[in-house]
C-alpha cells in the first residue's frame, strides 16, 4: 500500500530455547534476614511462550446460525462449475448439501428464493490493508508499515488491526466479503506477517482471525524499498541492493534454523516459519524480470512464493508461474502510475488464464474491495475484445476460490462443497453486472447482511459516532 494506493537450504530441525530471566530479591542491609516474599521471588523464573506455541491466538466464534436452505438460483461453485436452477443447503455452519432441482430440503428450515438470483462462494480479498489503514485515513490511523528498517520480518499486521474500521462493514454490505487478508505495507523489503480474518463484527482482531489459517510474510520488490531507504542514504538504494539486503536476511535465517542454542529472535522465528513451510509469502512484485529473480532466490534459500501481489507484467511470465504454482494477485487494470507499473495491460488476467496460471483479482484499496466483482467482470471484458472468453463461473473463481488457494485456506473456505464453511453469497443479479450487488451474505451459516433488513447490517461503534447535543447523557 505504501506510496502505491496513494499514487497507486534447506535447513535442519529448529530448536529455540527460551532463555529463564530470574528476577532478583529484594537486599535488606545489616544481618538482617531477606523478608519471606523476596525469597520466594528470588526462586522465581520467568520465560515467554516457546517458540511455536499458540499465541496471539484466534477465538473466533461463528455468530449462531440456523439450518438454511436457498433454492431456485444459478450458483457457482467457485470451482468453475455451474448449477442452473439450483439448491445450496446449509447447516451448522457448513455446507450440507448443493445440487440441482430435486435436491432434497428438510422441512422446518428457512427457505430462501433464488429465482433470477446467483448463488456464490464469500468473496475472499488477499490483499487488504483495512483495520491497518483504517477510515477515516489521518495520520493517525497510519499503522501498515513499520518503515524503521528494510526488513522488519519481525512485526505482524494483526497488532495495528482496528476492528472498528467501518471499512469491514461495507466490505461485506458491497462486495459480498466474506474473509481477508491484511498484509503489511510495501515500504520494506520484508513487511512482516499478515493475518486473515472473517469477516466479522468482534471487540478484538482475535475475534476476527481466521481459524487455522496459516501466517504470510509481505516481501516487496522494486522501487518502493529503494526509494524509501535510498533516500535516507542507506542500503538499499538500487534493486541489486534489494536481493542483496534479502539474500544476507535469509542466510541468517538459515543460521538461526540450524543452531540449537541461537537466542530468541522474533524476525527470525517469521523466516524460519517461511522455510519451514508454514508461513506463505505474499509478495508484492510488479515487473516480470523482479519476478523471475524472486523465484530464483526462493529456490536458492529453500522457500516458495504463493503469490506476486500486484504483478502488472505476470502476463509476460505465465507460463513461469503456472510451472512454479505461483498465482498472480492482480488488479483489473491499475497501471502506469509509477514506472515499475508503466507496462501493465488490461488483458493481464486473460493471457494468464490462457496459460492455465492461477488468477486472483485483488483490492489494495478501501474503496476497491467494494466491488471486486465489478473489477473480475471488467478483467474478463478486457479479455474477451482479445478473443479470450472466458466463462462466468472460472471468473468467479478469481474472487474465490484461487484466493483461498494462494491464503492457505482453500479446504476450509473458498469454493460450494460439502463440509467446507457455509461463507455464501445471494446477489440480486448476475455478480458480473455493475448492476448487481449482495442481497444476502452468510458466514458460516450465520445471516450476516441482509439487503432487505436494515437492521442485519452490522455497524461499527465508530460509525455510530458520538452524543451531540440534545442526546440524552
Amino acid at each position: 500500500m505504501f506510496a502505491d494506493t496513494q499514487m497507486r537450504g534447506r535447513f535442519a530441525a529448529l530448536t529455540t530455547l527460551v532463555s529463564a530471566i530470574a528476577l532478583s530479591a529484594c537486599t535488606t542491609t545489616g544481618d538482617d534476614a531477606k523478608p519471606a516474599s523476596a525469597s520466594a521471588k528470588s526462586d522465581k523464573t520467568y520465560a515467554a511462550t516457546p517458540a511455536g506455541e499458540p499465541v496471539f491466538a484466534s477465538t473466533y466464534k461463528p455468530y449462531p446460525n440456523a439450518a438454511t436452505a436457498i433454492r431456485g438460483a444459478t450458483i457457482y461453485d467457485g470451482r468453475g462449475g455451474t448449477i442452473q436452477n439450483g439448491v445450496v443447503f446449509m447447516s451448522g455452519g457448513k455446507i450440507t448439501s448443493i445440487g440441482g432441482p430435486d435436491t432434497p430440503i428438510p422441512a422446518d428450515i428457512a427457505v430462501f428464493d433464488g429465482t433470477g438470483k446467483f448463488v456464490t462462494p464469500g468473496i475472499i480479498d488477499i490483499h487488504s490493508h483495512l483495520g491497518d489503514y483504517p477510515s477515516p485515513g489521518v495520520e493517525a490511523h497510519s499503522d501498515g508499515n513499520e518503515a524503521t528498517s528494510p526488513t522488519t520480518p519481525e512485526v505482524w499486521a494483526e497488532h495495528s488491526v482496528w476492528p472498528q474500521d467501518p471499512g469491514f462493514s461495507r466490505a461485506m454490505a458491497n462486495g459480498g466479503i466474506t474473509a481477508l487478508q491484511i498484509l503489511p505495507g510495501s515500504a520494506n523489503l520484508m513487511g512482516g506477517r499478515s493475518v486473515t480474518l472473517k469477516n466479522v463484527p468482534a471487540r478484538t482482531v482475535q475475534g476476527m482471525k481466521f481459524p487455522g489459517a496459516p501466517y504470510g510474510m509481505k516481501m516487496a520488490c522494486g522501487e518502493n524499498p529503494k526509494r524509501v531507504y535510498g533516500g535516507r542514504g542507506r542500503m538499499p538504494s538500487t534493486r541489486m541492493g534489494n536481493f542483496a539486503v534479502n539474500r544476507e536476511t535469509w542466510l541468517a535465517a538459515i543460521d538461526y534454523a540450524n543452531d540449537p542454542k541461537a537466542k530468541r529472535d522474533l524476525g527470525k522465528e517469521t523466516l524460519v516459519g517461511v522455510l519451514k513451510g508454514d508461513i506463505l509469502i505474499q509478495n508484492h512484485c510488479y515487473r516480470a524480470d523482479e519476478m523471475a529473480l524472486v523465484l530464483d532466490m526462493a529456490t536458492e534459500m529453500g522457500y516458495k512464493v504463493s503469490a506476486f501481489h500486484h504483478a502488472v507484467e505476470a502476463y509476460k511470465i505465465g507460463d513461469l508461474l503456472r510451472e512454479n504454482d505461483v498465482c498472480s494477485a492482480i488488479w483489473a487494470d491499475w497501471y502506469g502510475f509509477k514506472m515499475e507499473s508503466y507496462d501493465g495491460i488490461q488483458e493481464n488476467a486473460a493471457f494468464l488464464q490462457r496459460e492455465g496460471a492461477c488468477v486472483v483479482i485483488h483490492s489494495d484499496d478501501q474503496n476497491d474491495i467494494q466491488r471486486l466483482n465489478q473489477e473480475a467482470a471488467k478483467a474478463q471484458a478486457a479479455g474477451r475484445r482479445a478473443g479470450i472468453d472466458i466463462p462466468d463461473a472460472t471468473v468467479i473463481g478469481w474472487l474465490t476460490y484461487n484466493p483461498a488457494k494462494a491464503m492457505g485456506i482453500e479446504d476450509m473456505t473458498g469454493s460450494l462443497e460439502v463440509g467446507k464453511m457455509a461463507d455464501v453469497v445471494l446477489w440480486n443479479g448476475d455478480p458480473l453486472s455493475v448492476y448487481s450487488r449482495p442481497e444476502k451474505v452468510w458466514i458460516d451459516g450465520a445471516l450476516m447482511f441482509d439487503a432487505m433488513n436494515p437492521k442485519t447490517r452490522p455497524v461499527s461503534d465508530f460509525e455510530l459516532g458520538q452524543p451531540g447535543e440534545g442526546d440524552v447523557k
